[in-house]
């Protein structure tokens, strides 16, 4: 293809400058010309045939001086630089008409193509005023992006040319996990495990930290009655005490090939690191360390353990960009970048594919290692479909095969997740949408039961 045709193809792709011609000049003049042949068929000389088509193409040329000129024209684009996966944004375009012409336009932003929009955008600008619009969009996929064109298209005043620009920008997107359930976390853990359908157990009585003096309420322990505020107040009031701070939170990403299954709502990774960012900020809000490692068959990311809400910052910016690997995940080799990284005791919190791990028995061996100074916690996505054919009706023979298979599976998990238990390894599985609140959910409860 030579470099003409290719413009000439981007251009009628509106992605490229240059001149068409609009739908309402090809009717015009296809309806003229049928009609001069027609007339070149009862005895018209053919050469006045060919002069007035000329004369039309002519004339509709003069209609393009009604139209701005391309310097006439500005825009530019206004749009957030970090997005959240899956959420929908709002971008504003502004457009400037320097010209004395109205301008009829036809729009479309150069955004990459894994982005949701709907295109093209249209409007009428009158002359010498500008025009402030917008769009919502998309980002499903995480990563970085550059947004460099935006393609604007006007028509000239009678309607039979168009005219096409290209804009050049230089607007750079960052596109992060959804924290949605982050933000819940910060602004009331209590509120978001009880809405998510969990509780938060209560702390063992008089251990911990002292946080404050409230009302007793029923179920209080009544050794932590406070007399001396009691009598004071003439009102029933106990200590409430609080788990220590300054414990250290280890958090695992597995970036295996099995972590890219898909789900409902993108894969295994986007909803563990979602999930990983939600332990990260409860475990900083209540002044704990937070380390987080990301790995498949390398280390991929470590982030150093550290406390404070400014610590949540440097670990989005280290594992925004985290992507399944085609490789499977090698566990031995974080369980030794552990034990070399992390000398105190941790809550080791791995976010995987459980049935996966439960067949690495050659991990065993690093595990027993581990577990003498660390607390360990795996959690994964529970696959839906396994259990819902275990739960189908044998309608058929088929039906019953398959419900057969799956309920084999879910046995042999459980019994394989029964040995590794007795070996002190813990495995919970959950619904892909409440993966954030049982990780939360099972970090307090540790912290509560002062198994740190």
């Amino acid at each position: 293809m030579t470099k003409s045709s290719r413009n000439l193809l981007g251009r009628l792709l509106f992605q490229d400058k240059g001149i068409l011609p609009t739908g309402k000049l090809l009717i015009v003049f296809g309806i003229a010309s049928s009609l001069l042949i027609v007339a070149g068929g009862f005895g018209l000389p053919w050469p006045l045939v060919f002069l007035i088509d000329a004369l039309l193409i002519g004339l509709s040329l003069c209609d393009l001086l009604l139209s701005p000129k391309k310097k006439e024209v500005g825009m530019s684009r206004q749009i957030e630089n970090q997005l959240e996966r899956g959420l929908e944004y709002k971008v504003d375009l502004h457009i400037h008409n320097a010209s004395h012409h109205e301008m009829l336009i036809e729009l479309k932003d150069g955004l990459p193509q894994v982005f949701e929009a709907r295109f093209p955008l249209k409007g009428k600008i009158p002359a010498s005023s500008s025009l402030s619009g917008s769009y919502n969009m998309v980002a499903p996929v995480r990563g970085d992006y550059n947004l460099s064109r935006i393609y604007l298209r006007y028509r000239s005043r009678f309607g039979l040319w168009a005219k096409q620009k290209t804009f050049k920008t230089d607007d750079a997107v960052r596109v992060i996990p959804d924290l949605t359930e982050t933000r819940k976390v910060l602004e009331d853990a209590q509120q978001y495990l009880m809405y998510e359908g969990q509780k938060i157990r209560k702390q063992k009585s008089g251990s911990g930290e002292f946080a404050k003096i409230r009302t007793y309420v029923t179920g209080d322990d009544p050794r932590m009655i406070n007399w001396r505020q009691t009598a004071k107040l003439q009102e029933v009031m106990t200590n409430e005490y609080e788990p220590e701070h300054g414990k250290y939170i280890t958090i695992l990403i597995d970036c295996g090939r099995m972590m890219g299954a898909e789900l409902k709502e993108g894969n295994r990774l986007e909803k563990s690191l979602e999930a990983a960012m939600t332990v990260a900020a409860a475990a900083l809000k209540n002044g704990d360390y937070v380390s987080v490692i990301g790995f498949s068959r390398e280390i991929k990311v470590y982030v150093p353990p550290a406390k404070g809400m400014g610590h949540m910052q440097t670990i989005l910016e280290q594992i925004y960009s985290l992507q399944v690997d085609a490789a499977e995940s090698n566990y031995a080799l974080v369980f030794q970048h552990i034990q070399s990284v992390q000398r105190k005791r941790s809550l080791l919190l791995l976010f995987s594919d459980v049935h996966t791990f439960l067949n690495e028995d050659s991990l065993l061996f690093h595990f027993q290692r581990l577990r003498r100074q660390h607390l360990f916690l795996t959690i994964g996505v529970e696959d839906e479909t396994v259990i819902n054919r275990s739960k189908d009706e044998p309608a058929n023979v088929k039906a019953t095969m398959i419900k057969s298979m799956a309920q084999q599976q879910i046995m042999e998990k459980r019994k394989e997740k029964m040995k590794w238990e007795k070996q002190g390894l813990h495995m919970l599985e959950a619904r892909e949408e409440k993966l954030a609140s049982t990780a939360v959910s099972h970090y307090i409860d540790v912290l509560n039961r002062g198994l740190l």
